[in-house]
């Protein structure tokens, strides 16, 4: 089975973004600390958008990204940012290698 990449934006008003920013990237530490089929996860700030943190991330394969969606770093945060009016948009994409 090949990879899976999940191209995403996190959509959040830009006066909430650096209370949320810090929430992801200790998100995104435990994933790639926890989560053996999380290959990569990497986040980006738009320069010209404060509305929106955009992520990259790569995972073994399908079964790897279910069990990250099921992992406990993901329901930790979902907690961490109830009340921030934060949306996550997510396509998932085949690498072409």
């Amino acid at each position: 089975m090949s990879k899976l990449v999940i191209m995403g934006a996190v959509e959040v008003s830009p006066e909430k973004r650096a209370r949320v920013l810090p929430l992801l990237m200790a998100h995104r530490a435990r994933c790639l600390r926890d989560e053996p089929g999380t290959l990569q996860f990497e986040v980006v700030l738009p320069r010209e958008d404060a509305s929106r943190i955009l992520i990259y991330e790569v995972y073994q394969d399908d079964n790897a990204f279910e069990v990250h969606r099921n992992a406990p770093s993901r329901a930790k945060w979902l907690e961490d940012t109830i009340g921030m009016d934060v949306k996550v948009i997510a396509t998932r994409c085949t690498p072409v290698e």
